[in-house]
């Protein structure tokens, strides 16, 4: 659930050290030309502890990457495999980032600093391991939006422009180039699993088991769910119930992650590694946001399907400490998991208190047959009918007997809702690359940070119906 953050003492506290030696490869960081901070989140950087530093030490430690103070002394590149458009390859790991510093926040949440376009390392194979700066501003937009939008999703910590010129076959080239780092709670995916697996390394594959057990801990299973205290079953119901989650908010928000590969699938549920997505311009569950996925394995309507099938994978992965069945019985919970999270982010949305899965199905089928014959998107959609106003026909109908919530907050009377629709977005980026003029992003995440504001938290499943 999405929570304001709040300020918190410097905590290093490294972890992933104990399974380093099997878990990834020290690599140098590159050392780029240029050093100009772009981008800073100071939203966020207080959370762990890391909001005094200046400017210079900033930069000092995100984008030279001197080890910040009691932390990770050498940069990790994470080893793992995964299925890539449903094709397994084991030719993978961090090819262009790694694992920098873990920290604690104020909660006691383990967070991981990681990087993208950082240099090369073992897994490159022929990529020059950079990131265009473009891909930065993009992945700014993307994790602003989804954060206020309520969505589980790494935080773009800090982006720093690098000063080399990159060759690109999907942008004008050449083009700009940055480093990025992102927050994140872990960054133990599918594929460090399945990798796992594949090796036949047991004995790691059941202490990955307990780290991520023990640092990100979740519900227990359901009572009458076998095995539930085995604990590669106790893993695998948190997943379930984590990306069942997931999928709802992305169905929610209306959002396309474009490549839901298994190594893009965090074990904690988190939301990351931002590529080619896209926002609805129209509720379409067609719509594909990468130009490559030619089949729409992963468009729109799709997403929970492909969740679910990654998290088949981590079955079958941890299949090898456990037995089956229970494994099973965790996956079958996942259809009834997503629609309670879609029940309950709908309403949220909507701005109304649930009424329980029935009554809000009903509404969510009315509601998205409003956005297909009025062709309105996700966006206008919620907000034009905040709390049940403006409604007409059969979603007034369904809207009958729900409770509206606080809709108070200056943005609820605004002309229009925030979007994050491709021409903006590539507004954005061309006020930046023509002109070098970030006041337009600088606008944009304030008023996304706005919107988050005024939505205010989703509700917690253990309170829902």
């Amino acid at each position: 659930m999405r929570a304001e953050p709040q300020a918190a003492a410097y905590q290093a506290d490294p972890q992933i050290p104990s399974l380093a030696e099997w878990l990834g490869d020290p690599v140098k960081p590159a050392d780029f030309p240029r050093h100009q901070l772009r981008f800073r989140n100071r939203r966020w950087d207080k959370t762990v502890g890391l909001g005094d530093l200046s400017d210079d030490q900033w930069v000092d430690h995100f984008a030279r990457f001197s080890p910040l103070p009691d932390n990770l002394p050498q940069p990790l590149a994470l080893r793992y495999h995964g299925h890539q458009f449903r094709v397994y390859n084991p030719e993978i790991g961090d090819g262009r980032g790694f694992l920098f510093a873990q920290m604690r926040d104020g909660s006691g949440r383990l967070l991981d600093c990681g990087t993208k376009g950082s240099g090369r390392t073992p897994y490159s194979r022929t990529a020059d391991g950079r990131l265009t700066l473009k891909g930065a501003v993009r992945e700014i937009l993307a994790t602003e939006m989804l954060e206020a939008l309520g969505v589980n999703t790494s935080k773009t910590f800090s982006v720093v422009e690098t000063g080399e010129a990159l060759e690109r076959g999907d942008e004008p080239s050449p083009t700009r180039s940055a480093v990025l780092v992102r927050l994140s709670h872990s960054h133990i995916r599918i594929g460090t699993f399945q990798r796992l697996a594949v090796l036949e390394e047991d004995e790691h594959l059941r202490a990955l088991v307990d780290y991520c057990l023990r640092q990100f801990p979740g519900p227990p299973p359901p009572e009458d769910a076998p095995g539930r205290d085995e604990p590669a079953v106790m893993l695998m119901h948190q997943a379930v119930e984590r990306m069942a989650d997931l999928a709802a908010s992305y169905m929610v928000a209306g959002f396309v992650h474009g490549v839901l590969n298994s190594d893009n699938m965090n074990i904690t549920g988190e939301s990351f590694d931002y590529g080619p997505w896209r926002w609805l311009p129209l509720w379409e569950p067609g719509f594909t946001a990468a130009y490559f996925d030619h089949a729409g394995l992963y468009a729109f309507g799709r997403q929970p399907e492909a969740i679910n099938w990654n998290l088949a994978q981590l079955a079958i992965a941890l299949r090898r400490i456990a037995d089956a069945p229970p494994l099973v019985g965790a996956i079958e919970r996942f259809g009834d998991l997503y629609h309670r999270a879609m029940s309950r982010r709908f309403t949220w949305r909507l701005g109304v208190a649930s009424r329980g899965i029935e009554a809000d199905f009903a509404l969510i089928e009315a509601a998205e047959r409003t956005m297909r014959e009025r062709r309105i998107g996700p966006d206008a959609f919620f907000f034009a009918h905040r709390g049940g106003r403006a409604a007409e026909g059969q979603l007034a109908e369904r809207l009958q007997g729900y409770e509206p919530v606080d809709a108070s907050h200056p943005y609820w009377s605004g002309e229009a809702p925030e979007a994050m629709l491709i021409e903006e977005v590539e507004a954005i980026w061309s006020a930046i690359a023509d002109e070098d003029d970030w006041e337009p992003l600088s606008r944009k995440v304030t008023a996304l940070r706005d919107m988050g504001r005024a939505l205010g938290p989703v509700p917690d499943p253990a309170g829902h119906v």
